[in-house]
């Protein structure tokens, strides 16, 4: 085991893994560009395709979860919630605390079969982020600049344009807005404090508007709302860069399904819905920092060979080609063309940490307590 995790620690190696990455996303995002020529003749093959090809893409990060670092992903829940699960269109609501929440979410996603169709109401900024934005563009994601009055025709059409989707879809909302910190909880407090609102230890106050507006825009496609709060054994504080160093992380779900029937359609009173719910994940974290573990039975899924056998046929198809070329340079002894290759490494070794770096949380921030920012409740 040792020699496994001396081995998952080799930057060569990640550095191939994220060579593998990068280039299968390039070619993917270029045969998402050429799909484009579908969308006014069937639009709905187009997203069937556009799904296909985003779960190879996303799923090479899920293998380095499931397969590379070995985390572990245990759902608090019922088998009834369970057996629903890849079968209905839902909203799906996640705390926003951990590096590689998202991670998890997608996780499970891939293991019941919606990976490539699995949606999210996202920050604008991550359209200009490559691979990560671009194949978003073309899943049709939801972008957001936070501003309601800037955002509200762009979501409202974005969101009714999903009503018809073929595929079954979760829809991740990270209703806090923004990733915990203590300095944001802080100011979030305040505004709790005055409007009248009960404080919350573990969570952002949540901003209801993209949640009631998500709902009203959906009614008669999502039939739930999977509220899914998120947490690590022993107080683990895992990373993406852990992940790639082959770190092994311990992850607990507690899955809470509502059926949409009951959940109030009056904005005001499904906004009430949603701040009452946050009181109740807050106490779902404070018995878990109790007890280690969440309330009620436990259902531990199984990881799919699907993400590993993608990856490898990527790194066949990829790495081949890239070893006989370094060879080449190696035996060749042109210092010009080893100078330039070491270059290309240096490079690609910098922009792969840049793609690490989005997830970071003390390198993603907002404008979250910012004064002169517009509130949007």
């Amino acid at each position: 085991m040792a020699v496994l995790a001396c081995l998952k620690s080799l930057f060569i190696l990640q550095l191939l893994m994220g060579f593998v990455f990068v280039v299968s996303g390039l070619i993917i995002n270029f045969i998402q560009l050429c799909t484009c020529i579908l969308w006014p003749i069937n639009r709905q093959l187009y997203r069937k395709i556009n799904c296909r090809l985003a779960y190879s893409l996303w799923s090479q990060l899920v293998m380095m979860l499931e397969w590379w670092s070995g985390t572990e992903c245990t759902l608090y829940t019922d088998q009834a919630t369970v057996d629903k699960f890849g079968k209905e269109h839902v909203i799906t609501i996640l705390n926003h605390n951990y590096e590689i929440d998202f991670l998890c979410g997608w996780t499970m996603c891939e293991r019941f079969g919606i990976l490539g169709s699995s949606k999210v109401l996202a920050k604008h900024e991550l359209l200009k982020v490559p691979l990560i934005g671009w194949t978003w563009y073309f899943l049709e994601i939801v972008f957001c600049k936070r501003k309601w009055e800037e955002d509200r025709k762009t979501v409202f059409k974005g969101l009714t344009d999903l009503k018809d989707y073929p595929e079954y879809m979760w829809f991740l909302l990270y209703c806090e807005g923004t990733r915990f910190t203590e300095a944001k909880h802080q100011i979030s407090m305040q505004v709790a404090e005055s409007k009248g609102l009960p404080k919350l230890k573990y969570h952002l106050l949540p901003r209801t508007k993209g949640f009631t507006t998500t709902l009203q825009c959906l009614k008669g496609t999502v039939t739930a709302v999977y509220d899914v709060t998120l947490n690590f054994k022993d107080d683990q504080t895992p990373t993406l860069l852990g992940i790639v160093n082959g770190k092994k992380y311990k992850a607990d779900l507690s899955v809470r399904r509502f059926p949409v029937e009951d959940i109030p359609s009056d904005e005001k009173e499904c906004a009430i819905w949603l701040h009452k719910l946050y009181q109740e994940k807050d106490a779902l974290q404070e018995f878990y920092k109790k007890e280690g573990k969440y309330p009620g039975p436990t259902i531990t899924t199984r990881r799919r060979p699907w993400t590993l056998l993608n990856f490898l046929f990527w790194a066949t198809l990829l790495l081949s080609p890239l070893i006989n070329f370094a060879y080449g340079v190696v035996v060749s002894g042109s210092p010009l063309l080893i100078i330039g290759f070491i270059i290309f490494l240096i490079i690609a070794s910098i922009a792969i940490r840049r793609l690490i770096g989005v997830t970071e949380v003390n390198k993603t921030g907002s404008s979250y307590g910012n004064p002169e920012a517009k509130k949007e409740n």
